[in-house]
């Protein structure tokens, strides 16, 4: 199946659908969102990654900040926080760049402001953009990279048939949610506890007794 435009989704959401259904349809259908002190750190991490128009010449690759990227098999479109280009003599998977002569391999690499996780959320995203690459540009990428600012670190990650398919997996079961318009039930876990949509996902957990505290002290006390 082909998308068109009007049906694209966003790219970046497909690791908080990995993560969570319910937590990605409440971004991106009911559009919620709260930070939450994870949240903060990834953001102000990727102001750092997220420059268009730096291109920077790191020995002999090529690093490229803010790649705009879209696949219209998948129906997904993004930005990458960064694309090297490492170069690559008669290689049908080689790319040229109009300011840089030669052929080059493109090489996607994701910041992350934690630490490599349990499961493959960040794999998935990972995988999602070196797909879109490919669909762009009618190659193969087989590798890329994901840099953990907690262990300073960067991980190399095989795109791997595995990775593909739930790549395919995850953005044809977003489309068929976004579509619907319904959110997916809350399943609950030990994931929940580091979401930031905790409250608004699960209003019911809320602390009764701090929130009844708060309210004697700062309300009641004023009024008497």
């Amino acid at each position: 199946m082909m998308y068109c435009g009007d049906d694209m989704l966003m790219l970046s959401g497909i690791q908080h659908f990995r993560f969570c259904p319910r937590q990605w349809a409440l971004i991106h259908i009911d559009q919620q969102w709260d930070d939450n002190r994870l949240t903060m750190e990834g953001s102000l991490m990727h102001q750092h990654a997220d420059d268009p128009f730096y291109r920077q010449k790191c020995g002999d690759y090529i690093s490229l900040r803010s790649v705009s990227v879209a696949s219209y098999q998948l129906g997904l479109y993004g930005v990458t926080d960064v694309v090297e280009l490492h170069p690559a003599d008669d290689d049908e998977n080689a790319i040229s760049h109009p300011r840089y002569p030669g052929w080059w391999l493109p090489y996607p690499v994701e910041y992350k402001h934690g630490k490599p996780k349990k499961h493959e959320e960040d794999e998935v995203q990972l995988a999602a953009q070196a797909m879109c690459l490919e669909e762009q540009y009618d190659i193969r990428i087989d590798y890329g990279a994901i840099f953990y600012a907690e262990i300073r670190h960067r991980v190399e990650v095989a795109i791997s048939e595995k990775l593909r398919q739930i790549v395919t997996d995850c953005a044809r079961q977003m489309h068929e949610i976004f579509s619907s318009g319904q959110l997916p039930t809350i399943q609950r876990g030990r994931h929940c506890e580091k979401c930031s949509l905790k409250n608004i996902c699960m209003p019911e957990s809320v602390d009764c007794t701090r929130v009844s505290h708060y309210l004697k002290k700062n309300l009641y006390e004023e009024t008497s």
